[in-house]
């Protein structure tokens, strides 16, 4: 896990934590300008409690890490774009005046807010908000940490299942064939039933011409009967 002093001397590991901009309002309220993404040298100095000379040093001895992380510095007609825009938010929201630089003004966002956290060594604010990032990080390498102790008990599971998969093939190839014998059985059986069904067909057929037959016997002899006997009357 990284020292505080680390993350005071390593660019590296802040850049590490510069995502974090939700710590700032854990540790204390920042102010926001009018547009809600901006504050100024002298709303980042109340921040932290310390000068905006303070503020000042830090962004001059680290200015190209601070102007990566969102430092802006208005001069010309951006800056009268940008009070000019403020100017009617400031009136539509609060009714005040809204406080204009002479020449230019240095703008801040979260990410330079928290850069400078990681910079600024005489704040207590500074130092709860590193003291934050730091239980965040210790916090997070322990779930990372449990869950890869969980993903290694789950391979280790899995490596039990393919065993017992790889002693169970056999047995399933064994039962497959017994399958695929008893479906050709059942299909002969089948063949046998129908062959049978067709014989079956024309016996049936055979008992009615032999009915017929019968019917047309027993009529010829109750006609021979019949005249028989009136010969013997006569």
């Amino acid at each position: 896990m990284p020292t505080e002093v680390a993350l005071l001397e390593s660019r590296a590991l802040r850049g590490e934590q510069m995502g974090r901009v939700d710590v700032l309002d854990k540790v204390k309220s920042l102010v926001m300008l009018p547009d809600g993404i901006h504050v100024r040298t002298e709303d980042v100095a109340r921040y932290f409690e310390v000068s905006t000379e303070t503020v000042k040093k830090v962004i001059q001895r680290h200015r190209a890490e601070v102007e990566e992380n969102g430092l802006t510095v208005l001069r010309g007609s951006e800056l009268r774009i940008f009070h000019r825009d403020m100017l009617s938010l400031w009136e539509g929201e609060v009714g005040e005046s809204y406080p204009q630089a002479a020449t230019q003004l240095t703008l801040y966002t979260r990410r330079t807010v928290l850069n400078v956290a990681m910079l600024l060594r005489d704040s207590d604010i500074a130092r709860c908000v590193r003291t934050y990032l730091l239980d965040a990080e210790e916090s997070l390498r322990t779930q990372y940490a449990s869950l890869d102790h969980r993903v290694t008990r789950i391979e280790s599971c899995l490596t039990g299942v393919g065993s017992a998969l790889q002693e169970l093939g056999p047995v399933l190839m064994r039962m497959s064939e017994r399958l695929d014998s008893l479906d050709r059985k059942v299909e002969m059986t089948h063949q046998v039933v129908g062959a049978m069904s067709l014989r079956l067909t024309d016996v049936q057929q055979g008992v009615v011409r032999l009915d017929g037959r019968m019917d047309s016997f027993a009529g010829q002899l109750k006609d021979l009967r019949r005249r028989s006997g009136q010969r013997g009357q006569s």
